[in-house]
C-alpha cells in the first residue's frame, strides 16, 4: 500500500474479527467465576468442570496453528464467516445445555470458532494495513481483545449473581451477530489464495504436541510430577512436537513453516513474548485467590480490584503503538517489560502483608507495561520475517500464547498448592507465602523476558520483500 492512510474499511474488519475474539476472552474468563455453580447443579467435581477451560484452551490451540494454511487456502471471509458461525452455534448450545455434556460441546465449537478468528485479525492488518501505521493497529486490535480478561470475571460475577450464568452466553449473541454483518461488509481479499494440501499427520502432532503439554501442565497443580497425568502427559507431547517438527522440515508444503525461527531476531521476539504471557495469566491466577484467601475478599470485589488495572493497561496498548510507529520499537517495549518486572517485584516484596489498595496500584503499573510493550513485541516481531512468512511468525506467535496460558496457570497453582499442603500454620499466612514464592518466580520469568528482548531489539531486520 503506498498511502499512509487507514482505509475505514479495514478499521471495520479489525474490528469485526476482534469483537469475535473478544467473545472469546470473556466467556473463557466469566465462566471461571461460575464453576462453584456448575458444580452444583450439574454434579461434578472440580476436576471435572476444570475441562471447561482447559478443553477450550486445547483446541484454541491446536486450531490457531492451521491458521497459516487457511490464510494460503481459504479467502478471508469465508474464514470469518465460518469462524462467526461456529461461534455463535456453540454460544446458542451453552446457552440451552441440558447437561455438562452439551456445555463442553458448546465449548468446544467456540474454541474452533476463536482459534479461526483470533489470527485472522491480526493477518488482516499485517496485510492491507501501512507499514508505518502497523503498530497502532496492532495496539487498536490488542485493545479489543485485552479488555476481555478486564470485563469477564465482573461480568460473569454480577450475571451469576443476579440472573444466571445462561445469560453470560445469551448476552454475546447480538454482539456476534453485529460482528457478522460487519464483517461481512468489510473484509475483503488482498492476496490470492493458492491450492495449499492439507497435511495430516502434521495436525495429527499439532494435536498430541498441545493435548500432552496443556493437559500436562494442567495436572500439576492436582497429581504428582512422576504421574502418567502429568510426566506421561508431557513425554507425549514433546514426542508429538518432536515429530511435527521433523514431518514440517521434511515436506515441502507444511502446515507452519518453520523456517520462521531461523530469523534470531523473530525468535528472541518470540521467547520473550511467550514468557511474559506466562508471567501475565500466571499474575492473573494469583491476585483473585490472594485477595480471596489472604485478604478476605468477596469474589465480586477481587474482581473489582483488578478492573481498573485491566481496563488502563488495555488503552495503553494504542498508545504503546503509536510510540512505536513515532519513535521505534526500543522505547515502548523495553519501557514496558521493565514496568512489568518493578511491579512483580513490589508484589513480592509486599506478599506477606499486601493489601486490596496495593494490589490495585501495583497492577495498574503492571498492565499499563503490558499495554504498552505487549502488542509491539508481536508487530516488531514479524518486521523480521518475509511477507512470504509472516502469517507462519503470526500463527506461531498465537499458539504460543494459548500455551503460555495453561502453561503460566498451572506452574504458580502448583507452587500455591505446595506450599498450602505444608502442615502447620493457617491457610491464610500459607497462602500468602506460597503466592510471595510464585510471584518470585514471575519476576524471574518477567526480567529473563526483558533480557530476551535486549538481545532481540540488537537484531537487523534482514527479511526482503517478495
Amino acid at each position: 500500500m503506498t498511502t499512509e492512510k487507514i482505509e475505514p474499511r479495514v478499521v471495520g474488519a479489525v474490528l469485526a474479527t476482534g469483537l469475535m475474539s473478544l467473545s472469546g476472552v470473556i466467556v473463557e474468563t466469566a465462566m471461571n467465576i461460575t464453576f462453584p455453580t456448575l458444580m452444583r447443579q450439574f454434579h461434578i467435581t472440580t476436576g471435572t468442570v476444570q475441562w471447561m477451560t482447559t478443553l477450550y484452551l486445547l483446541i484454541v490451540a491446536c486450531i490457531v496453528p492451521v491458521s497459516s494454511y487457511l490464510k494460503r487456502r481459504f479467502k478471508l471471509r469465508q474464514l470469518f464467516v465460518t469462524a462467526n458461525l461456529l461461534f455463535i452455534s456453540g454460544i446458542v448450545i451453552d446457552g440451552l445445555a441440558p447437561n455438562f455434556a452439551w456445555l463442553l460441546t458448546g465449548r468446544a465449537i467456540q474454541g474452533v470458532g476463536t482459534g479461526i478468528a483470533l489470527p485472522l485479525m491480526f493477518n488482516i492488518i499485517l496485510d492491507q494495513v501501512p507499514l508505518s501505521r502497523i503498530g497502532l493497529m496492532t495496539g487498536i486490535g490488542t485493545l479489543v481483545t485485552a479488555i476481555g480478561p478486564a470485563i469477564g470475571p465482573t461480568y460473569g460475577g454480577i450475571l451469576v449473581t443476579n440472573l444466571n450464568w445462561r445469560y453470560i452466553f445469551w448476552i454475546l449473541v447480538p454482539f456476534l451477530v453485529v460482528s457478522f454483518f460487519v464483517g461481512i461488509k468489510t473484509i475483503r481479499q488482498v492476496t490470492p489464495t493458492t491450492a495449499a494440501r492439507f497435511d495430516w499427520p502434521s495436525m495429527v502432532g499439532v494435536g498430541v504436541t498441545f493435548g500432552g503439554l496443556i493437559y500436562g501442565f494442567s495436572a500439576i497443580s492436582t497429581h504428582a510430577w512422576l504421574s502418567w497425568s502429568v510426566s506421561g502427559a508431557l513425554v507425549l507431547g514433546l514426542l508429538g512436537l518432536a515429530a511435527f517438527t521433523w514431518r514440517s522440515l521434511k515436506i515441502a508444503d507444511p502446515l507452519i513453516h518453520l523456517q520462521a525461527l531461523r530469523s534470531r531476531g523473530f525468535s528472541g521476539h518470540l521467547l520473550a513474548f511467550f514468557l511474559i504471557q506466562i508471567a501475565s495469566l500466571g499474575l492473573s491466577f494469583i491476585l483473585p485467590n490472594y485477595l480471596q484467601l489472604v485478604d478476605r475478599q468477596t469474589a465480586f470485589v477481587a474482581g473489582l480490584v483488578v478492573l481498573p488495572g485491566a481496563l488502563i493497561g488495555a488503552c495503553f496498548a494504542p498508545v504503546g503503538g503509536q510510540i512505536l510507529d513515532r519513535f521505534g520499537a526500543p522505547r515502548p517495549i523495553l519501557l514496558g517489560l521493565g514496568l512489568a518486572v518493578v511491579a512483580l517485584i513490589g508484589m513480592t516484596v509486599l506478599a506477606p502483608h499486601m493489601g486490596a489498595a496495593w494490589v490495585l496500584g501495583l497492577y495498574v503499573i503492571y498492565m499499563i507495561g503490558i499495554g504498552l510493550g505487549f502488542g509491539n513485541m508481536m508487530t516488531n516481531g514479524l518486521k523480521h520475517l518475509t511477507p512470504a512468512l509472516k502469517a507462519d511468525g503470526n500463527a506461531l506467535m498465537n499458539s504460543l500464547q494459548q500455551f503460555a496460558g495453561a502453561m503460566g496457570t498451572a506452574l504458580v497453582s502448583a507452587i500455591i498448592a505446595a506450599r498450602q499442603a505444608v502442615a502447620g500454620s493457617t491457610t491464610v499466612l500459607k497462602t500468602a507465602a506460597g503466592s510471595q514464592t510464585a510471584l518470585l518466580v514471575l519476576v524471574v520469568t518477567s526480567a529473563l523476558a526483558w533480557g530476551v528482548m535486549v538481545w532481540a531489539l540488537r537484531q537487523p531486520i534482514q527479511q526482503t520483500q517478495d
